[in-house]
């Protein structure tokens, strides 16, 4: 099922990155009365990093000397000032963002708890502040956020596919579907809420194992060797979506939810999540059909070949995770 998808697999994949999409984050919080700190982090290539600028349109002077410090995929830059003029009413630029292909999120928040969120774009890099943000403003950015993040998270699509692989019969895909969806949602929710916390690191290395487990078992069933995942999918779909759930849960924490707004942030954000699931399995399922109803004699082949494609770009991403996270940690213990 869904065969014909191993190609775009090899073609496509093995290349890249998963969440090779990253926005820009721009945080500016009040302090005290006037003073702002800001934080303000942009995706690194290697050593490069993307050349951005923060601009607002009032008088403002600094306080401190902006200081970079590098992460594992971002640079991250903070410093202190004092707006001359009164922040609400001004607008916010990302100069540079318009020579780029990605995004940036801004979130603005105030001392009396007030916060401001906004998606800036190649099309749009600047916004005005206003004095206060509905909820619904809200939810559309977060809606939006949740789309695109599933359909950008290569790792999630192709657990995602693998089971649609290996899943037969339209009652069980229902289940298998609505396994994963519960379990990632309950593992979100827990996770960007504060209830649980997990290391980023080891997550996603077992995210990508995941991956490869199902992709193994779907060979195991085309030789006649009936697995866990092909007689209960749907329990290996909710086990590894509460993994899947924690991955969804580090990437919104990068972003950051906006206060006074968290419980419609976090809805809308795994709506999202769940309308871009729902678009890839109807993309992914047409495309069978139309592979099945011309190629049908070679469902078999196109099956393995799909699982062999999977499994491989999945093992990569095991092997590369594992090394980062050891070498991220052999650092860390060097400086301790």
């Amino acid at each position: 099922m869904v065969a014909i998808l191993g190609a775009w697999c090899l073609a496509w994949l093995v290349p890249c990155s998963a969440h090779e999409v990253r926005p820009s984050y721009l945080e500016v919080r009040e302090k005290r009365p006037g003073e702002f700190d800001v934080l303000f982090k942009t995706p690194m290539r290697g050593e490069l990093r993307l050349a951005l600028a923060t601009t607002f349109s009032g008088r403002a002077e600094d306080l401190t000397p902006m200081t970079t410090r590098a992460t594992v995929d971002a640079a991250v830059q903070t410093w202190r000032f004092r707006a001359l003029d009164p922040l609400r009413g001004q607008t916010v630029r990302i100069d540079g963002l318009q020579n780029t292909m990605t995004d940036a999120l801004v979130r603005v928040v105030f001392s009396d708890g007030t916060t401001w969120v906004r998606r800036l774009t190649p099309q749009e890099p600047a916004a005005t502040i206003p004095a206060q943000q509905s909820g619904w403003s809200v939810a559309g950015i977060y809606l939006k956020l949740g789309v695109e993040h599933i359909l950008f998270g290569i790792d999630h699509l192709l657990f995602v596919l693998a089971l649609l692989i290996i899943t037969r019969g339209t009652w069980l895909l229902v289940k298998t579907v609505t396994a994963f969806t519960a379990a990632h949602s309950i593992t979100l929710a827990l996770a960007t809420l504060g209830y649980v916390h997990v290391p980023s690191a080891p997550v996603e290395a077992t995210i990508a194992l995941s991956i490869v487990f199902v992709a193994a078992e779907i060979v195991r069933l085309q030789r006649g060797q009936e697995g866990l995942a092909a007689r209960a999918p749907w329990l290996i779909a909710f086990a590894f979506g509460l993994l899947h759930g924690f991955g969804f849960a580090g990437a919104l924490s990068e972003i950051g939810l906006p206060e006074g707004h968290v419980p419609v942030a976090l809805l809308f954000f795994n709506i999202g999540v769940e309308i871009g699931q729902l678009l890839f399995i109807a993309t992914a399922l047409c495309l069978s059909a139309l592979f099945l109803r011309f190629h049908s004699g070679r469902a078999r082949v196109a099956s393995v070949a799909a699982a062999y494609a999977i499994g491989s770009v999945a093992m990569f991403w095991v092997i590369e995770r594992v090394v980062a996270f050891d070498v991220g940690h052999r650092i860390w213990g060097a400086s301790t």
